[in-house]
This record gives C-alpha cells, sequence and structure tokens, in this order.
C-alpha cells in the first residue's frame, strides 16, 4: 500500500525540487525553512559538513573544514537543499576561519529562532596552525542528549 507523504509546511520554498544554481556568496544564499513536525518535542538535529571550502581574504588560498552543526529545534527546521546550498557559497568567498564558522551558526540561529545551537568548525593547517572555531547559542534543554561532535583533533603525521 502506498503512503502519502506527511505534509511538513514546506509551502512557500524556491529550491527544494528544482535546478537551483550554487550562489554567487553567502549574501546572496538564500536560507529556508520548514514547520518542525514535532515542535513539542526536544531532540538534536545534526548536520555534518566533511567537506566545506571557504578561500582565505589575504592569500586567495581554499582552506577546508569539517562542520558540525547541532541544533535543538523549535517551530522550524533548516530545509537541507538550502543548507547545502549557502554552504557552497562559501567555497569563493573570502573570510577568515573565525568569520566563517560563526557566520554560519548565527544566520542558522536567525533564520530558526531554535532552542539551542552550536557549529564546530574544524579547520584543515593554515600556516601550519589547525584552527577550530565553537559557537554556540542557548543552553542545551534538559535532559537532551547532545553527543560529541567527534571530529579528531588534528594530529597531522604525528
Amino acid at each position: 500500500m502506498a503512503r502519502t507523504p506527511k505534509k511538513t509546511g514546506s509551502k512557500g520554498l524556491t529550491q527544494l525540487g528544482s535546478a537551483t544554481p550554487v550562489p554567487a556568496s553567502p549574501e546572496a544564499a538564500k536560507l529556508e525553512r520548514v514547520a518542525n513536525p514535532h515542535p513539542d518535542t526536544n531532540y538534536v538535529a545534526r548536520f555534518t559538513v566533511p567537506e566545506f571550502t571557504s578561500i582565505c581574504p589575504v592569500t586567495g588560498q581554499p582552506d577546508f573544514a569539517h562542520l558540525v552543526i547541532d541544533y535543538v529545534p523549535g517551530k522550524w527546521l533548516v530545509e537541507s537543499k538550502s543548507l547545502k546550498l549557502y554552504l557552497q557559497s562559501f567555497r569563493n568567498h573570502g573570510a577568515f576561519h573565525e568569520d566563517c564558522t560563526v557566520a554560519i551558526g548565527k544566520r542558522i540561529a536567525e533564520l530558526l529562532a531554535p532552542k539551542w545551537i552550536r557549529i564546530g568548525g574544524y579547520w584543515y593547517p593554515r600556516g601550519g596552525i589547525p584552527i577550530d572555531v565553537f559557537w554556540q547559542k542557548g543552553k542545551l534543554p534538559a535532559g537532551v542528549w547532545a553527543p560529541d561532535q567527534a571530529v579528531a583533533p588534528y594530529r597531522g603525521r604525528g
């Protein structure tokens, strides 16, 4: 027997289900949201981005990071295709590691107003020094399990 998909508040989405080019910049990217089907339940949603790239604003060289974004949604969830396109828009964007990581966290928080959000930016070495950047907003609700982000510290060849 065929199942009918549950409506999740996807009315008004402009990118899901259609060919959408990668935005030219993070500012041009459109992050979209959908209704949380369980707004009365506290749970953690996680996005793992193991191949995030941006550009060094000074040298123009590529920078690479492994991002982990965790949040406890309220009324809204981030629509994953729009998040993917937003993150891809950093590929030709010049910004320091700290700026990229914190700007992503703030933009998602502004869109969703989650109960809690954190982002870990685990950046590969630039100039021989790996830079890890962490940002969070809100308090993890009592009784909610937020697993460790499980990204090993950079060890190089040692």
